[in-house]
């Protein structure tokens, strides 16, 4: 970039391993600061065997939420490899994030009370399963467990059919979102008063905080939420319709849109229809909408019905898979595909700066030698 990153001069320290941490340590990395990420000597992060597929003898996984960092690798069990991590951390540190059981951290003398207290402008980020208080507080937890606690996964899928989890680690990452967000509004604030401060976030408050409106939801209706599939409560017709060679995602979420649609397909007469008059009523008999719509689709092609709906100013998107993702000439234009100049290209931060996207600088790193800390 022609001017600095955000974050250069910053440094961070991150204590954990999988995907949720270290998501969120490569946030602020893309942004410009040094990561240092602590791993067991021999194995390292548990992500590094979450294959296949592998590149460079570690996972994919690991190599997505660990680029632009450096490693070192610390033997927890040695009282001189602690002390060390200890003074580098008080010597170099403006931020340490950790992910680690509950418990360990504070049990290995590197917890925050004690890190701040001998580093009061230290800010510390911890990052927990199901948060720093309550009765579940000492739990472990994992991003499908989350998903499942927390509801995500009662409103993922099709309705009466089996739970589904997202495809991606939504709790994870965003998670780990909400710990670099934290971590942010905490470097402001010590510019402000000069002193640190701990951030705690969870997978728990993640996916609660994910599931915001079905959580008002049940207390207004005083029922559970349902399924929809690929659709949401409260907008019809917004949802995938399988087509002639494919599905298409069609998205009329309000009444403007809907007239248009209804229009586009020659059925000007469903809008004077009193099951489809308002979003409301198409939101109650959605099975009904339903069933004029499936069918017209499914007659025709995906493109067919693109070239229509544009035309139509309704939105609509086919679902793709991730390599037409890659390929297609949306993706190009924006440059979030950088090539590492090893075969491989990895996504990059989904922001910019004065119109440039943060260059991938490296790599995620090997792991380090089980005999130098």
């Amino acid at each position: 970039m022609s001017n600095p990153l955000p974050l250069t001069g910053v440094c961070v320290f991150e204590l954990g391993s999988n995907v949720s941490g270290p998501y969120g340590t490569w946030i602020l990395a893309a942004l410009g600061a040094e990561v240092i990420k602590v791993e067991r000597p021999g194995t390292g992060d548990d992500a590094r065997g979450w294959g296949p597929p592998f590149w460079r003898e570690a996972a994919t996984v690991f190599q997505v939420v660990n680029r632009d960092k450096s490693s070192i690798s610390v033997d927890y069990k040695d009282p001189a490899a602690l002390a060390e991590l200890r003074r580098r951390i008080t010597d170099e540190a403006d931020v340490v994030l950790q992910n680690l059981r509950p418990g360990v951290a504070d049990g290995l003398g590197l917890g925050a009370a004690h890190m701040r207290a001998l580093k009061p402008e230290l800010i510390y980020c911890n990052l927990w399963a199901f948060g720093a208080t309550g009765p579940l507080s000492e739990r472990p937890g994992f991003d499908a467990l989350m998903q499942a606690f927390g509801g995500i996964m009662a409103v993922t899928g099709e309705d009466g059919q089996a739970p589904v989890r997202a495809g991606i680690s939504v709790v994870d990452m965003g998670t780990g979102m909400w710990c670099a967000i934290g971590i942010l509004a905490a470097l402001n604030r010590r510019h402000l008063t000069g002193t640190g401060g701990v951030v705690d976030a969870s997978l728990f408050e993640t996916a609660l905080g994910w599931t915001a409106y079905y959580n008002a939801d049940v207390q207004v209706t005083g029922e559970p939420p349902k399924r929809h599939g690929s659709g949401v409560r409260g907008i019809a017709p917004y949802q995938a319709y399988d087509c002639a060679d494919g599905y298409l995602v069609v998205a009329a979420s309000n009444d403007r849109l809907f007239a248009s649609l209804a229009r586009e397909l020659g059925h000007p007469e469903w809008l004077d229809d009193p099951r489809f008059t308002d979003n409301p009523a198409r939101a109650s008999h959605r099975e009904d909408l339903n069933a004029l719509l499936i069918p017209l689709f499914k007659g025709q092609p995906r493109d067919h019905w693109q070239d229509r709906l544009d035309q139509a100013g309704v939105p609509n998107a086919p679902i793709q898979h991730a390599g037409e993702v890659i390929a297609h000439p949306q993706t190009q234009a924006l440059g979030m595909l950088q090539d590492t100049g090893a075969g491989i290209s990895l996504t990059g931060l989904p922001l910019s700066f004065d119109g440039e996207r943060p260059a991938l600088r490296n790599i995620a790193p090997d792991l380090p030698d089980r005999n130098k800390n």
